[in-house]
């Protein structure tokens, strides 16, 4: 379902993987971004018909999902959508890193370990 080479996954994976304790766990046929090896997914690169490259992430606040919702790049994805994830199309345009960086990094907070949160706060 994905290839190594596939646009984006190299600069996805440098975001992800720059988290504390981040590992890359594949699961179904998609990298799965988890805080530690049997932590909790913050991240899932993704795609789907409409969307062949996306990042699925889940928003710290009710408020920050509605106003990326008004965005064309964002969509609401399948499965994880009704538990309040997104998805970025990364080819809507040129990705922003610092802004995938932003929402990955809200989304980690919400399933990482105290210990790993500080050391978040500590980079």
């Amino acid at each position: 379902m994905y290839s190594d080479d596939d646009p984006y996954l190299a600069d996805v994976r440098r975001v992800c993987l720059g988290l504390p304790d981040a590992v890359e766990i594949e699961s179904w046929g998609r990298p799965t971004f988890r805080a530690g090896p049997k932590g909790k997914i913050f991240a899932i690169f993704s795609g789907d018909d409409a969307h062949p490259y996306g990042l699925v992430f889940k928003p710290e606040e009710l408020e920050e999902r509605e106003a990326l919702m008004a965005d064309g790049r964002f969509y609401v994805p399948a499965y994880y959508g009704p538990s309040g994830w997104l998805a970025l199309d990364l080819t809507a345009a040129e990705p922003d890193w610092d802004e995938v960086g932003e929402l990955v990094t809200g989304s980690y907070r919400q399933v990482a370990l105290k210990r790993q949160v500080k050391a978040l706060e500590a980079i």
